[in-house]
């Protein structure tokens, strides 16, 4: 990029964020690993909101001080549609953005209740039927003029590619479609998996998990002093997480299981220990969701039982709590009594054996397997832990064990064994198989194998696809991947519902950008639902379609090229027959700021289309004859040059007026307005005060309305506490302004007001730089 003369640029990660301290000076700014910049409610999507928003000091040649944003990412997106939101807020304004749709908020938020309903829905049909909808919609006015993508289909069927590509001596491996790896249980042991599944999901007869709901049986006041309001929603959902947790486990591994089941008896042990001591012992700061999720329970009791920080855990006599708690944790103890010695006696584990059997009989055959290599995924350390022991034991002492707490070391001996892009020289043969976590989904080449295992499923689809992409590359020596499923199941798959979870993502995914494989099972649908517009046998991205045809009539009709790009006049306009399109009409009308595609019918109702909708259309073969414009043709293009001004003065006028607010930015501009009329307030904050307001109309920082909303709320229940309680000092006026001014300053608002006074104002009188020309049109007749 430097090289073609854009010398201020930035590349930014994660870790690079913090370090840049002068964002005005970059007019350029890559955004590496996008697919992690999603939740608008994280600090660090906030910061690099800022970062991307900050004007550039000096102003590119048009005069514009906007930075160019590239987001850039080697994985697929994890495509809901609030993420795909989210990542445009990084570099468009939320209700004033530079694409065809104008506000963002107002078109995202229909989209996503449809997708969030969802989940609720059983039939995988309709579902796919739903998300082709959605997604239609999303690619077409927004993805499709803002993202470049390439699969290997495209590069295959693009000549001036695939040529380049096997100059280089490279190939891309076929995927084979997914093979399911099924387990049989014994009668004894089906049975125990049952009951055990029916006692960790029935929630009123079976486990209640009320060892991780204690803050919800405390008084209210009690809840209110020491906790904050959602501490009834905290601990529903703790509970709703161990649940999730232990079925996740047992589909995982039953040892892993059994270690999970062991650390729940033994803290509800614990628990009832407290009770017989009429003490209760609660640690609300200590983030006890994240030790669970990152599967370090045995860390977060070490920690309980230690730790003598008051600040951290709160002590509460047994009489503080409801009844209800306390028979809880005696109901619970009895069950996961019975649970526990009943699974202590299993000694089989089919599932391990059926792993055992398959990589003696298949996995490691050289028809398949040409490299003689093997990756095995679990989501659980423990499962990974067990099944490494498990096979060493069994003589596959050829395998490398990897986790969050070994990765680092084992990086060089990985790479040595598995990584094709090595050096010849450089590569060793010590190891056979990786037993991993998803520490190794990511940023690693492993693609000296060609066999993916995944011995438990990940909820979160992308990871799977992140999995498979470790052997799926550019490089490896063979020529097809396959793909092993270890399935839940029926009943863990009714309880957790894993195959519709990752089916409605896969399914979000192939709608959005087109892949060209399946990758979880074969009732998964794949293609390019239009994106890359798939045709019979094959799909390919239709805007380099379309450069490719206009490349090559360039490279071989040269004259006709020039003579058609130098000669044809503005305004040129022809009719054409088209049965399906009687009486309508297609026009390009652009000034220099700016350039539409209409489409209008003969009730002069019109669409705006995208360029390849457009150019659908437009495409005419060499031999079609032209035909007389029809009746209507003068009024539709009219129509068109009406709406065209229209949108122009609208976008002169900016966006006050012309978007309705959300009643949280509402609330927001309720809040502000006061605090610039108040005598104390100096010039300087009046200015950021405007600003501000300013911003939260055009939906310029996501988070700054909640961050106000937010001192709003404190205040108001600092005044009504103080009305109650004369101790209670009300927040005054300047207190107030205080702390809204340290909100406002953690944002470049001077910025946004500058903007504002140098917006274009409307024009009465049509100039050359606004004028609408009509570049082409055409009308279809019968």
């Amino acid at each position: 990029i430097r090289d073609f003369e854009v010398p201020n640029v930035t590349f930014i990660t994660n870790g690079s964020l913090h370090k840049i301290t002068h964002p005005e000076y970059y007019d350029l700014i890559i955004v590496d690993e996008a697919h992690k910049f999603r939740s608008d409610e994280s600090d660090m999507f906030n910061l690099l909101q800022k970062i991307c928003k900050t004007p550039r000091k000096n102003p590119a040649p048009d005069g514009s001080k906007e930075k160019r944003v590239i987001l850039v990412t080697a994985t697929p997106l994890n495509n809901k549609p609030d993420d795909i939101r989210n990542q445009l807020y990084l570099f468009q304004d939320a209700k004033n953005s530079s694409l065809e749709i104008g506000n963002l908020q107002h078109f995202f938020r229909p989209l996503i209740d449809r997708y969030e309903k969802l989940k609720k829905q059983k039939d995988k049909a309709l579902i796919a039927s739903e998300i082709k909808e959605i997604y239609d919609e999303i690619r077409v006015k927004i993805l499709e003029p803002i993202i470049i993508r390439r699969t290997r289909t495209d590069i295959r069927n693009t000549e001036e590619y695939w040529n380049d590509i096997k100059e280089q001596g490279y190939t891309f491996p076929d995927i084979e479609p997914p093979k399911q790896i099924l387990y049989q249980m014994d009668e004894e042991l089906s049975n125990l998996y049952d009951e055990t599944l029916n006692k960790l999901k029935d929630t009123k007869n079976g486990l209640g998990y009320f060892r991780y709901q204690a803050i919800k049986y405390l008084p209210s006041e009690i809840k209110k002093k020491f906790f904050n309001k959602n501490a009834d929603i905290i601990s529903d959902s703790l509970a709703k997480i161990m649940k999730t947790l232990l079925v996740k486990r047992i589909d995982s591994s039953f040892e892993a299981f059994k270690m999970s089941l062991k650390r729940y008896y033994d803290a509800n042990t614990a628990m009832l220990k407290m009770i017989e001591n009429g003490r209760i012992y609660i640690a609300p700061k200590l983030g006890v969701n994240e030790y669970i999720l990152n599967d370090d329970e045995q860390a977060l009791q070490e920690i309980l039982s230690e730790s003598q920080d008051p600040e951290l855990i709160q002590a509460f006599p047994i009489e503080d709590f409801d009844s209800i708690f306390i028979e809880g944790i005696h109901h619970d103890q009895q069950i996961l009594k019975v649970l526990y010695k009943k699974w202590e006696q299993i000694n089989q584990d089919p599932k391990y054996d059926e792993l055992v059997y398959r990589i003696r009989k298949e996995l490691m055959d050289k028809s398949i397997n040409d490299n003689g290599k093997l990756i095995v995924f679990s989501e659980s350390k423990e499962t990974t832990d067990y099944l490494a022991k498990r096979l060493k034991q069994d003589n596959f002492t050829r395998l490398l064990s990897v986790d969050s707490s070994n990765q680092k070391d084992l990086s060089d001996t990985i790479a040595a064994n598995f990584d094709a892009n090595l050096k010849f020289d450089e590569q060793r043969n010590d190891y056979d198989i990786i037993i991993t976590t998803e520490v190794l989904a990511e940023g690693v080449n492993l693609h000296r194998a060609n066999i993916i295992l995944n011995y438990d499923i990940p909820w979160n689809a992308t990871r799977l696809m992140q999995r498979i992409g470790r052997v799926n590359r550019i490089g490896t020596p063979s020529t097809r991947i396959y793909i092993y499923n270890f399935f839940p199941t029926l009943k863990t798959d009714n309880e957790i519902e894993l195959n519709k979870k990752a089916y409605i993502k896969l399914q979000a995914f192939h709608s959005a950008l087109g892949e060209d494989s399946q990758i979880y099972s074969d009732d998964e649908e794949f293609g390019t639902f239009g994106l890359f517009e798939k045709v019979p046998e094959e799909e390919r991205d239709e805007r380099l379609v379309f450069l490719n045809e206009l490349r090559k009539f360039r490279d071989e009709q040269p004259e006709a090229y020039k003579k058609i790009r130098d000669k044809i006049p503005r305004r040129a306009r022809t009719g054409r027959s088209d049965k399906s399109r009687k009486d309508t009409s297609l026009v390009y009308i652009k000034n220099q700021k700016r350039d539409s595609f209409y489409y209008i019918d003969n009730s002069l109702k019109f669409d705006e289309l995208t360029f390849i909708e457009a150019a659908r259309i437009f495409k005419a073969h060499i031999t079609e004859k032209p035909v007389k414009l029809h009746h209507l043709h003068h009024d539709q293009i009219g129509t068109a040059l009406q709406t065209f001004r229209e949108e122009e003065n609208l976008a002169a006028l900016g966006d006050k007026g012309k978007v309705k607010l959300g009643p949280n930015d509402q609330r927001a501009l309720d809040f502000i307005h006061p605090q610039i009329n108040l005598d104390f307030v100096s010039n300087d904050e009046k200015g950021y005060l405007i600003a501000a307001k300013s911003a939260i109309i055009k939906g310029k920082f996501q988070k700054l309305p909640r961050e106000i909303n937010k001192l709003a709320k404190e205040r108001k229940a600092q005044s009504e506490e103080a009305k109650k309680n004369s101790n209670v000092k009300q927040m005054s006026n300047i207190d107030a302004l205080q702390r809204l001014m340290k909100i406002l300053r953690a944002y470049p608002l001077l910025d946004v007001l500058r903007e504002d006074e140098q917006e274009i104002k409307p024009k009465k009188v049509e100039t050359k730089y606004n004028a609408p020309q009509i570049i082409i049109s055409e009308s279809f007749t019968a």
